[in-house]
């Protein structure tokens, strides 16, 4: 049975969702919508805009653009009271780490880590001053579990990604900023088909590919990956004021893909 969001849950927030237009981002945009919330996302390209949300066209990865979502964000919302950072993918090709250039290791940087960094630095001061707010980061089960034929490099900046969120939840938890982690597994989403697509690009078909990946994971116990909607409600639970007592967490929702404690 499908649980509708309360529409009042989030009355009065602003939301910034980076990287909110497709896949995990746009299902969370949707339901901090569904929550009542006002939302600001942005991304390199807006298709099939959501009635309702404010929208800044920009390339995440560059520190320009990052700069210009977030004075967006405060300019036209007035502040920010829940950071939401989905951006993130991989673009690597696959053939092992001799494959991947400085260029391909800067490009997983950018868009995994440091997109998500910058955006923090821009807006997390705001929350500080008035002493709340709330940051979610969404990292993956690569940081713990990584696939070595072509996202190393997108694993490693994950990694990264959990251990900053770790480090600055020290520092803010006493400021009254509430920070955690989602780490999914699988996702079903279109970045997901494009992954598979270039994984056949090696000469496997897109069947091939998706049963390589599942061989690599070791299986999926409930034997599906997991819907955006279901990931965008652990982000919503964690951001909401009834998980006040959790921070510095990092909550795994990938289908019993890790099967050590």
């Amino acid at each position: 049975m499908e649980m509708k969001a309360d529409p009042c849950e989030f009355a009065g927030k602003r939301v910034l969702v980076s990287g909110g237009t497709k896949g995990l981002g746009r299902a969370t945009v949707e339901r901090f919508l569904a929550g009542g919330a006002r939302v600001i996302t942005a991304a390199r390209t807006i298709k099939d805009p959501i009635e309702g949300v404010e929208y800044v066209q920009g390339d995440l990865t560059t520190a320009k653009d990052g700069e210009d979502f977030a004075r967006a964000a405060l300019e036209r919302l007035g502040g920010i009271d829940i950071l939401v950072h989905v951006i993130g993918g991989s673009t690597s090709p696959a053939g092992g780490f001799a494959a991947l250039t400085d260029e391909h290791w800067l490009a997983e940087l950018n868009l995994n880590l440091l997109a998500t960094v910058r955006l923090d630095r821009l807006l997390i001061p705001q929350m500080l001053e008035r002493g709340k707010g709330t940051v979610v980061h969404v990292t993956s089960i690569q940081s713990v579990l990584p696939l070595p034929e072509s996202t190393t490099g997108y694993a490693a900046a994950k990694a990264a990604l959990r251990t900053y969120s770790k480090s600055i939840s020290k520092e803010l938890g006493p400021k009254g900023v509430r920070v955690n982690a989602v780490s999914p597994g699988w996702i079903m989403t279109e970045a997901t088909e494009d992954f598979l697509k270039m994984l056949s690009k090696s000469g496997d078909t897109i069947e091939e590919a998706r049963q390589s990946v599942l061989d690599a994971l070791g299986g999926i116990p409930i034997g599906r990956g997991a819907e955006p909607e279901e990931v965008a409600d652990l982000i919503a639970y964690l951001a909401a004021d009834r998980a006040a007592a959790i921070h510095g967490a990092e909550f795994v929702i990938d289908g019993g893909t890790i099967r050590t404690v």
